[in-house]
């Protein structure tokens, strides 16, 4: 059950025939790993943070830098130089003290990353580099948990999702099989910073509708978002029979 406060805090989601207080009391048992609390991950943790997820797990090893603050807009300059999952705590706390907050401070190893994903009911993937995103992939396709990725580069932006907890579910390594790091990324190409925000808004949209038990409009698609225009692109993404992650045997694999 809702307590008065919950109820009161979270009566706009009650009014939603999609959420009400079923979907709100998912929220509240929920546990939710953000891999990345840059551009992406501050945007997705502050509203999964005020949608009332009962537990979020912040992972990230970096600290806060002045360059990041035109577009991680969960910080402020007085933090610069923390740690960023510290400094998102305590934004995240001030935001809703009613939830739980856990951060990792350090590059997780592969026994630990499984751990934790194992643990969360579902995966953002809020990273910024290729090979991060591979093994976020992999480890989420063996513990069979569903992941949202995000992406933002310039005016563009990617988000995908792979529901993990189904068979025939493709994984990252199908869209992109090669490990090898692109040249492009933030530091030396820039990023508008609503780029991120928007995706990462909506990585933080998909969750709250997988939790609640509302279908995705991402599942097994790359969508592509052009700052530009406003426009989007639709791509299915179809599971690679001879992908050495997902398909040996049907089944997840190392």
């Amino acid at each position: 059950m809702l307590n008065d406060a919950e109820t009161l805090r979270y009566s706009r989601h009650l009014l939603l025939e999609n959420v009400g207080e079923t979907g709100q009391l998912k929220l509240k048992q929920a546990k939710v790993l953000i891999m990345g609390m840059g551009g992406l991950g501050a945007p997705a943790a502050m509203y999964l943070a005020a949608a009332g997820v009962g537990s979020l797990v912040l992972a990230d090893f970096d600290q806060l830098d002045v360059t990041n603050l035109q577009r991680q807009i969960c910080y402020d300059t007085e933090q610069v130089g923390q740690a960023k999952v510290d400094a998102a705590k305590a934004r995240l706390t001030a935001i809703n003290d009613q939830i739980r907050i856990r951060v990792i401070n350090k590059k997780m190893e592969q026994s630990q990353l499984a751990m934790e994903v194992g643990l969360a009911d579902i995966v953002l993937d809020c990273t910024d580099n290729l090979a991060s995103r591979h093994l976020i992939s992999q480890v989420c396709c063996q513990t069979k948990t569903p992941l949202i990725v995000g992406a933002g580069i310039r005016l563009e932006g990617q988000l995908m999702m792979f529901d993990f907890s189904q068979p025939d579910s493709a994984c990252y390594h199908c869209l992109f099989p090669s490990t090898e790091e692109q040249a492009l990324n933030c530091s030396n190409s820039g990023v508008l910073g609503p780029i991120v925000g928007t995706i990462g808004s909506l990585q933080a949209l998909e969750a709250i509708k997988y939790i609640v038990g509302l279908p995705s409009g991402i599942k097994n698609q790359l969508k592509l978002f052009d700052g530009l225009s406003l426009n989007w692109q639709s791509f299915a993404i179809k599971r690679d029979p001879a992908c050495p992650v997902c398909s040996q045997h049907g089944e997840c694999s190392a």
